[in-house]
């Protein structure tokens, strides 16, 4: 028994000294922003409806993979994707479930996520939206995101996006 003892204190004293197997991931607080291309129509579409709800829009489903971008225009360069879906959850108002991550391709997060949840009233000028976690620089994020529709061309939309997130 007092092997037993013995051994069990020398192997905590070892996980203790030996410290944690990841290395520590230093906190990350910014600001970013960019503009989503939610596109469901012409040759090279990046959301794609998968289902149809039962009466009006209730129900549909939309599976998005959209490009971000530094401005406005599709031409402008791209830092990430948007890839998620997003789900009429109104029987009335235009309101969405939209459930995502924002991918970061390009500058100083790249290879990093942050996984973005919430309501969004396409009726409102601006809508907020929760950061629940993330990866790489963001992992175990929170914050918000505000984000407004830039144009509309239906069913196409360009919106803007300033996410918040400390990691």
């Amino acid at each position: 028994m007092a092997f037993c003892k013995l051994y069990s204190a020398l192997l905590a004293v070892a996980v203790l000294a030996a410290g944690p197997s990841t290395p520590p991931v230093s906190a990350a607080s910014a600001h970013l922003h960019f503009y989503m291309h939610d596109v469901l129509t012409g040759p090279a579409p990046t959301a794609v409806q998968v289902l149809n709800g039962p009466r009006g829009h209730f129900g549909d489903t939309i599976v998005i993979d959209d490009v971000l971008t530094e401005g406005p225009s599709r031409a402008s360069r791209a830092v990430g994707r948007a890839q998620g879906h997003y789900i009429w959850a109104s029987t009335g108002n235009p309101e969405l479930l939209v459930t995502m991550n924002v991918v970061l391709t390009s500058g100083p997060y790249t290879g990093s996520s942050i996984t973005v949840v919430g309501r969004d009233d396409i009726a409102a000028p601006v809508r907020e939206l929760s950061v629940v976690g993330g990866t790489g620089q963001f992992r175990m994020a929170r914050g918000y995101v505000l984000w407004k529709t830039v144009s509309l061309d239906h069913p196409n939309a360009v919106l803007e996006l300033d996410v918040f997130v400390t990691a």
